[in-house]
């Protein structure tokens, strides 16, 4: 079968009233997190895409960007020019921090390393990708950027926060308010913008069978981080989607009833299927993905396709659910596989 010959159209608004169950959806809507970069080269060369650009043009990535989701079916391209840049390599009170320490002990464990860290500056970011967008970007297509709330981890490191939060939980506060401050202005901003259309906070607060810290810290200092970021976006009418890893079951209902996501992405079959979380919160949130990395990676073609249609036709009905990956598209997914994941989701119909 030649994969992807069943074209379509990119539809932003189809997508946004499947998403939010203002429609059940005519056809399956596309989502990932992000895709790798061989990824999106080994697509380019198969499909011949983007070979009229001219890459001395200073818009190339982004145009580049456009034809490879636009071919691919999606309706959104992620903006990583928005990351805020944390400098993870710099001095402590304890020592030299390299990147690669953040497991343990991460650039902040004193107030005095707080007080000393060079912060972002969301104020000397350049927007102008976004107003070259505003004019570029197909009528039916959309942006979004990453929302890193769980910085923190890397701030802190792993190790080092599960003792700050129980010794020094004020200094934990003042990281998370700093993120607060930081990301609520970054939101604030972009949303602006027409062409943008999701803030999707980022932040892994779980693992196989819990999350990584006790739920009500969670509710008290890190979940407010993220409604304040869903709220600077939709009171500019925008969506707010939520990337966690790991057994949150604990704190699903602050997530959606707090919080107040649009939609939650990131599912593994050996925590939580996307077939199981349709049945306990199809009704209340949007679903992302779902597709299990492992199983997309291994499984032959007639598996895969029997598994990602099983995935649609429990998740289908109602609306509220884009076909994509449990995580991402990292770059050791089989693109055959990928490409078959999408090819069934196109040809799936209710």
């Amino acid at each position: 079968m030649n994969l992807l010959s069943k074209k379509i159209t990119p539809d932003f608004e189809a997508f946004r009233k499947c998403i939010t169950k203002e429609k059940e959806p005519e056809r399956v809507h596309f989502i990932e997190f992000y895709h790798d970069e061989p990824i999106k080269d080994s697509v380019c060369e198969r499909f011949g895409l983007a070979e009229s650009l001219n890459e001395n043009d200073p818009f190339f990535r982004i145009k580049r960007e456009i034809e490879i989701q636009s071919f691919l079916g999606y309706e959104m391209i992620y903006l990583k020019e928005f990351n805020l840049k944390f400098d993870l390599d710099c001095k402590n009170d304890n020592k030299d921090v390299k990147s690669s320490d953040h497991v343990a002990n991460g650039p902040i464990q004193t107030w005095e390393d707080f007080e000393k860290y060079p912060w972002p500056d969301v104020s000397q970011m350049d927007f102008s990708i976004l107003e070259w967008l505003e004019k570029n970007l197909p009528e039916n297509m959309r942006c979004y950027s990453s929302i890193a709330v769980g910085m923190y981890k890397y701030l802190i490191g792993l190790e080092a926060m599960l003792y700050m939060m129980f010794d020094q939980p004020d200094l934990f506060q003042a990281v998370l308010e700093k993120l607060k401050e930081l990301y609520v202005d970054l939101c604030n901003k972009l949303t602006q913008f027409s062409c943008y259309a999701v803030s999707w906070g980022a932040d892994d607060m779980g693992f196989k069978t819990q999350t990584f810290l006790p739920p009500d810290f969670l509710r008290k200092y890190v979940l407010p981080v993220h409604k304040a970021c869903a709220e600077a976006s939709h009171k500019n009418g925008k969506l707010y989607f939520l990337h966690s890893c790991g057994q949150l079951k604990e704190i699903m209902d602050d997530i959606i009833d707090d919080v107040k996501i649009d939609a939650k992405h990131s599912f593994e079959n050996a925590i939580s299927p996307v077939t199981e979380m349709k049945k306990i919160y199809g009704d209340r949130i949007g679903l992302l993905g779902g597709v299990d990395v492992d199983f997309l990676c291994s499984s032959d073609e007639k598996t895969l396709r029997k598994g990602v249609r099983e995935i649609l036709e429990t998740c289908m009905p109602g609306g509220g659910y884009c076909l994509g990956s449990g995580n991402s598209i990292a770059k050791y997914v089989p693109l055959e596989n990928y490409l078959i994941m999408l090819d069934e989701g196109r040809h799936f119909s209710l």
